[in-house]
């Protein structure tokens, strides 16, 4: 039995999966690591720390099976991430993530500067500070000197894949989250690079998801449980790699996924792109485009109001609170942006509002509005997706699959039924099958349909959606009266902060 390892590269964690030949797990590994915020709007990571964890992610898996059989590493990654290093690519930055928002003061100036539209339509990347052609902008111009000294750029993915190699190479699905990229020429965009004040062989050369590298380094090969002929084949982004990893990867289908972040994504033929500018568009492989809108405020707003708000109740009590509270919370409406928001406002000034509030709510009040407040942030996107491109069929991923009352929650507000796909780390697994493909083991992606195994359906519930139809347009309501107080609000809190410190 041959096998093949799927590593996927998260905001908090690495997790690493072995399959055999037929998509079944055999070892799984999980390491964190931790996020720091030493300034405010900061989130960075240690790239080597990241990369550490990888590593004895994939050397926990190995050790149950014979490393001749081992064939190969295929990568999924989070996308948006930004490392500045020397000429020798060695970090001179932490690794800046999508959820790190300090480009944010320039994107004023940036639009103002910049055809941000024209560059929308070549690069299929909304313009936000969490895209690395907005922060290299900001870098560019907050701190030119560290500019002056990068030799290179990177993502983690293409920093984790040199260490591994030697080769500096970055996959096409990867870059066209960047804004850097051309989607049309599958190319560095010449307009993006010149805004970012980067040149094109500071950059990664560009390769196809499906890019095989076949020299690790020999002293890593034996440490991780590995063979001198085993592969890295480069993979693709976490994003892309979830819809293929729940089965998700047809026309017509949308997964909806509740993680940390959020996202609703549609599998075209063909790239898309939004006249409005308000949808991702990003490759996944050949003939396959995911289109969507990704959200920052997912489940980790539910865990902030547990640590807040509830108590630290375990997740199995909340779970039980919000199950025996009727649809609606008694009224309370909450807006859901605590960091910020992506899709479907693309403004890093939002904040959340918990309105309708009285002595008569409830902790479990609290807590259903909040997952409401969450899919129904969801919810517009995928009504924004829904304006151009069909969708009969939901498929929910993430974290918050784990509780049965919240996707029961996403089907009412949806009005649609929503499945449940079984598949354990689904961009580990859909990873593993771009390896599996590369290497010539299989002929098509569509086998992963037959791997992803039973499924779970939550139909809607017409009394609860009729009530959801309600809170819905309060919520869109609401969204729109505080839109023109964010920007003061933010000031607001810049100011005080400030004293603070």
């Amino acid at each position: 039995m041959d096998y093949m390892i799927g590593t996927d590269i998260g905001t908090t964690s690495t997790k690493s999966v072995l399959y055999d030949e037929n998509g079944k797990v055999v070892e799984y590994s999980n390491l964190g690591y931790p996020m720091y915020h030493d300034v405010p709007e900061a989130a960075e990571e240690d790239p080597d720390e990241i990369l550490n964890a990888i590593l004895q992610t994939i050397q926990n898996v190995t050790k149950s099976v014979d490393s001749e059989h081992v064939l190969g590493i295929s990568f999924s990654a989070a996308m948006h991430s930004l490392i500045l290093l020397d000429g020798n690519h060695k970090p001179i930055s932490r690794v800046m993530t999508w959820a790190d928002n300090r480009a944010g003061v320039v994107l004023g100036q940036f639009k103002q500067e910049a055809n941000f539209q024209n560059i929308y339509q070549e690069t299929g990347t909304p313009i936000h500070p969490m895209n690395p052609l907005v922060k290299l902008y900001w870098l560019s111009h907050a701190y030119p000197a560290m500019m002056e000294n990068t030799g290179y750029i990177a993502g983690i993915k293409e920093y984790v894949i040199y260490k591994l190699t030697g080769e500096f190479k970055m996959d096409y699905s990867i870059a066209n989250a960047t804004g850097l990229f051309n989607l049309h020429t599958f190319n560095w965009n010449p307009e993006s690079l010149k805004l970012a004040g980067v040149k094109s062989n500071q950059l990664p050369d560009l390769v196809d998801t499906d890019y095989v590298i076949d020299n690790i380094n020999s002293d890593l090969v034996n440490e991780l449980g590995l063979n001198s002929n085993t592969k890295i084949i480069m993979g693709a982004s976490d994003g892309a790699l979830s819809n293929l990893g729940v089965g998700a990867d047809q026309e017509g289908v949308a997964a909806v996924t509740i993680g940390t972040s959020g996202a609703v994504r549609v599998m075209t033929t063909e790239p898309y792109l939004d006249p409005e500018g308000k949808l991702f568009c990003y490759y996944v492989a050949p003939h396959k485009w995911i289109v969507g809108g990704p959200v920052n405020n997912g489940g980790q707003v539910l865990q902030w109001a547990r640590e807040e708000l509830l108590d630290h109740l375990p997740f199995e009590e909340i779970n039980k609170l919000v199950d025996n509270t009727p649809a609606g919370a008694h009224g309370l409406i909450f807006n859901s942006y605590m960091s910020g928001e992506r899709a479907p406002l693309w403004n890093s000034n939002a904040q959340s509002s918990l309105v309708g509030l009285t002595f008569s709510h409830t902790k479990a009040d609290i807590a259903r509005a909040v997952m409401e407040g969450i899919v129904i942030n969801l919810n517009e996107v995928l009504n924004l997706t829904k304006k151009s491109l069909a969708v009969n069929e939901i498929h929910a991923t993430g974290g918050f699959t784990q509780s049965e009352v919240w996707c029961q929650i996403l089907a009412d507000v949806l009005g649609q039924s929503v499945t449940v796909p079984d598949s354990f780390e689904s961009s580990c697994l859909a990873a593993a099958v771009i390896g599996w493909k590369a290497l010539g083991k299989i002929e098509s992606l569509d086998i992963i349909r037959k791997m992803v195994g039973t499924t779970k359906e939550f139909k809607p519930n017409a009394k609860n959606h009729e009530v959801y139809q309600k809170l819905i347009r309060l919520f869109e309501d609401v969204e729109q009266q505080m839109e023109p107080l964010y920007g003061r609000i933010a000031e607001l809190q810049e100011e005080l902060n400030g004293e603070e410190r």
